[in-house]
Parts: C-alpha cells; structure tokens; sequence
C-alpha cells in the first residue's frame, strides 16, 4: 500500500518538531527585536543577550551600518541581476575575493551566497564516486548534508581523535588506490558546539604518510583566531596545510553568506563548476560592498579580537571557579553543561529568561545525549564584564534551583 508523504507528517514531526507547539515563538523561532547587540529586547522585556554569533560586534558597528545604507541607497538590492557567470558578476564582487585571499593566505577565493549550502554544494563538486571522504564524528550538519551526497564511500573517525582519522586514513587509502581515485579529509576549526579547536596541525602533519587534501570548514574561527584573525589555521600555524578554507559571512562579519579559499585552479573550477553558484544569483551589491567594509575593519582594529578575549577569558574564568563544566572549549564558544531532561530544561530557561533576563541558548536531545543540558554562550567584543559578572551570579542561582528539584516537571514549560 503506498503512503501518502503528508500523512507520514502528521504522524512523524520529528524529534524537534513534535515540541513545535508548545515551544513555536519562545523555545523555537523566538523574537529578538531592537538593535543587534548583548542586549536586546524579548517579548517586550529588555534582556542580556548571549546567544548571537556577532563576535567582534560589527553587526552594529557605526562604520558598518554607514556602509550598508549607503551602498542600498547607491546600488539597490536588486544589483546585481543574474548568476556572476552570465551577467551578475562586478569589481567589487572580485574585489572582496582578492580581499579575502590575502587575509586568510591562499591564492584565489569564491564568494558563496549561503554558508551551509557553500559547504553542501563544494563537498559535493570535488568528488566522485571513485573518490573516498574522512571526516570528523561531530561536524558541522552542512558538512554531514554534504557526505551525505556523495555517491563513493567516506569513513568516519571519532571526534578529533587523529590516532582514528590514520586508522581510517589507511582504509580509505587502500579503496582508493583500487579504485583509482583521491582521498578529502573534511574537519572544522572550531566545533561549535563544545567550542573545542579541530587538531588541524596533527592532521596536517598525517600528510607525510598519506596523500589527502584537507578542506576545513571555518565558521567560528575565522575572526576570532590566529594572530590577524585569519582563523584556526592561523592560530595553529598550519594554514598552508589547509587545502580548501571555508569562512562564513555569518558570525565575525555579522552578514549573510561566505567563502571558499584555495589554490588558483581549485577556486577556478568551483567557479564552472559548483551548481549552488553557478545557478544562483550573485551576492547583493550592498552586501559584497558591506563586507569590504567589515573585512577593512576586521583588518585594521585590532581591538575588536582583543576586547572579545578579554570578554571571553573573564566569562570562562568566572564560570569555571564558580563550579560550572564548561569542557574542553580553548575557543569563544562557550558551553555550560548541566544534568536534567528536557521538561526541566524549558523550566530552567523560562525562569532565566523572565526572571534573570538572561536569553541565551539552550541545547537539548537530541543534539546532545538525553539527560544532558548545554546552555550555550557566545561572548562578543560588546558586552561587558557587567555583563560577565551578573550572568554568573545568575546562572550560580538556576543550577542551584536545577539541582534541587525546582524544575521538575513531566512535560515542557508552558508560556
């Protein structure tokens, strides 16, 4: 008997999804209203923010916003028309890509209208079914979106675990010296859940004994690492062991989209080759025009990376000798693991976002085991020791209550 697609819905909304009506609007697709920044309003109450990824705060930055009003007011959104292979490319499309080269240390860079997709459709591009993929247990979902697609075999090592990414090495070398074809490594520099830095150098290094290209997906460390802030690899003194760079548009720049860097005849043939690019149309002249403006300022203002470490550094310390896990983070992401199920998670973040104000994010099964809680925080270049200090105290008193029991519940908090 075949099944209709709609009525499968009904009875299967997902792991998330089944919460949709309950959680629609506070928990799920919530509201932030006001200016982008560490405080902002939630429900008609000001609250203190750390759940944006604005790290160097030029979301909001006076320059910033200048240069976005005014090159809308010079250019319209709707310039360029077309995909840049027909008609939708400009000089200050090239230009940022030349930009962008130069400061993460690679000869040529693709600008990609979407991160995730960016991810998706270059995995997808580069390989072909004789070709075999290794990749880290806990990437990123674009990244996993991308293996996913891909008609050849991959194997998967355990979580920045280098001793298993050269078991897997070996596997994927044999099959592909029988079948004829090559080996990518796919890692991040930053995972953005736990907040840990991908063992980059260590995998660069596997080089000597295997033949693989490296592509690393970039998001969180771009910005925020290395000693100019061209990233993880930077950080790491390995960024010319990196083979394909991936950046996104959507954390330090505090935009929308990203990139890809590479060798010159790499990021040539993403250019005719990548459908995600090659069938859609080109960045928005105001946006390419505003990330030249942020990539100026990420360049020249040293201050915003120093500022968001010295957020960073106080907001861990201080969680750490108040008692709080925070893991293995050695990067901005900053995670506050806690015991408890799902029903007293909502609780929990229902008395701190009402009671405290305090609106961070809450991460749940299935993202991570039952049973377990992550308050995830982002510290920005824009908030303050004010800040740091009160959202310890703050958070001293929930997991106080977490603990005792106050939040128990048999079903998930009701707004």
């Amino acid at each position: 008997m075949v099944q209709d697609i709609f009525e499968k819905i009904k009875i299967n909304r997902g792991p998330i999804g089944q919460h949709a009506k309950e959680s629609h609007g506070y928990f799920t697709f919530p509201k932030l209203e006001g200016e982008i920044g560490p405080h902002m309003i939630f429900r008609g109450k000001k609250r203190l923010n750390w759940s944006l990824n604005n790290y160097l705060g030029l979301a909001n930055h006076p320059e910033v916003r200048k240069a976005d009003a005014d090159a809308a007011a010079e250019f319209g959104f709707a310039a360029p028309m077309g995909a840049r292979m027909m008609s939708g490319n400009s000089n200050f499309h090239e230009q940022l890509e030349a930009e962008l080269s130069t400061f993460v240390e690679k000869q040529d860079t693709i600008l990609c209208n979407f991160g995730y997709q960016a991810v998706v459709s270059a995995i997808d591009c580069l390989v072909d079914r004789r070709d075999v993929i290794v990749y880290d247990a806990e990437s990123h979902a674009c990244i996993l979106d991308g293996v996913r697609l891909h008609m050849g075999k991959r194997y998967v090592f355990k979580h920045n675990d280098v001793e298993d990414c050269e078991k897997q090495l070996e596997r994927a070398t044999k099959l592909a010296e029988e079948q004829g074809g090559a080996i990518l490594v796919i890692t991040e520099g930053v995972f953005g859940m736990r907040g840990d830095q991908g063992r980059l150098k260590e995998i660069v290094a596997l080089k000597k004994k295997f033949n693989f290209r490296l592509f690393v997906d970039d998001a969180h460390g771009i910005g925020t690492l290395g000693a100019k802030g061209g990233g993880t690899g930077q950080e790491q003194d390995c960024q010319d062991g990196i083979d394909i760079y991936f950046g996104t548009f959507a954390k330090s720049f505090g935009l929308i989209g990203g990139f890809i860097s590479s060798d010159e005849q790499v990021v040539e043939y993403l250019r005719y080759n990548m459908r995600s690019q090659i069938f859609a149309k080109a960045l928005p002249l105001p946006l390419v025009a505003g990330l030249l403006k942020r990539l100026e300022l990420m360049r020249n203002h040293p201050e915003l990376k120093d500022n968001l470490w010295k957020i960073t550094n106080a907001l861990q310390k201080g969680l750490i000798e108040a008692g709080f896990d925070i893991g293995v983070t050695d990067t901005c992401v900053t995670p506050v693991y806690m015991n408890g199920s799902i029903p007293e998670s909502t609780n929990l973040i229902y008395d701190l976002r009402e009671n405290y104000n305090i609106f961070c994010s809450m991460v749940v099964y299935p993202v991570v085991p039952k049973g377990m809680i992550i308050l995830r925080l982002i510290p920005t270049a824009v908030h303050t020791l004010e800040d740091v200090q009160y959202t310890i105290e703050s958070f001293s008193k929930i997991v106080g209550k977490l603990k005792a029991g106050e939040y128990m519940s048999d079903k998930i908090a009701s707004v």
